[in-house]
């Protein structure tokens, strides 16, 4: 279950294959007894229902869950409907680059932290005296505009268009937080006291090398559910919601100077 927490593309072809492999059982026992048309519609529907089902048990994010639905629907409608539009299918590619360009290109896929995440990072802000946050990736920007106020400033980056332009307008609604248009790459945290990312295992190790040459000593970075390859946390926190997420917290202390200048080429590059 790990690996497909990790790689949700994976688990959601796998809940896939098992939808498809109900569709077959179902249609193979009753075809004989309510004909090819009832039998494939009966099918199609344990098809959806399994394969959100175990989308669901693996503990992927919920968007996971329709997508699993939606996509069996969408194959049998391009199959059924001989005459069916292309449009629909071009509005939906529009749609998915709008909100989840990032996955492909930084390997990073929208996550949503959860209530409980966001009273934890409050909590921690609290007990260190912390005064600025950032939220790398921020989605819908929920954990921004909670934390934002009462002598916190919090902003977020977010580089998918849609989803960053409806944290920003819900962030300018509410006069709460402010979600910048940008990756996290080109990000400045030398004045932020508490970074938080929950991205995926693949950009980890960078984020790292990146707040430990830019952040001040003392500072934290914070990430939900993707340890840092080979660097062991300062603390674990483990959440009491339904997934047990864990938070890894990382002090900063001071960069090398070579560490610094290492980066430094990087940017340039």
């Amino acid at each position: 279950m790990t690996a497909f927490r990790t790689y949700p593309i994976l688990g959601a072809v796998a809940a896939q294959f098992l939808g498809f492999a109900a569709l077959a059982l179902v249609r193979s026992g009753l075809e004989a007894e309510m004909g090819a048309a009832a039998a494939f519609w009966s099918g199609l529907a344990a098809q959806c229902g399994v394969a959100v089902l175990a989308t669901r048990l693996m503990g992927l994010p919920v968007w996971w869950v329709f997508i699993a639905a939606a996509f069996p629907l969408a194959l049998a409608a391009g199959l059924h409907f001989e005459t069916l539009p292309a449009w629909p299918f071009g509005i939906a590619f529009v749609l998915l680059y709008l909100f989840f360009s990032n996955t492909a290109r930084d390997r990073v896929p929208l996550y949503l932290s959860n209530r409980q995440t966001t009273q934890a990072l409050l909590d921690l802000m609290r007990q260190r005296g912390a005064r600025r946050f950032i939220d790398l990736g921020s989605g819908m920007g929920g954990v921004v505009r909670a934390l934002d106020g009462d002598g916190h400033v919090a902003r977020g980056v977010e580089t998918a268009p849609m989803v960053w332009l409806m944290s920003a307008l819900m962030s300018r609604l509410t006069g709460r937080g402010r979600i910048l248009r940008q990756d996290i790459w080109s990000t400045d945290l030398s004045g932020e006291d508490l970074v938080y990312a929950f991205l995926s295992t693949e950009p980890m190790a960078a984020l790292y090398d990146k707040a430990s040459a830019e952040m001040k000593p003392g500072s934290l970075l914070v990430s939900n559910s993707f340890p840092v390859p080979s660097i062991e946390a300062d603390e674990v926190w483990e959440l009491s919601d339904r997934r047990r997420t864990k938070l890894y917290l990382y002090e900063i202390k001071e960069a090398s100077a070579s560490r610094k200048k290492s980066l430094k080429r990087n940017k340039k590059q």
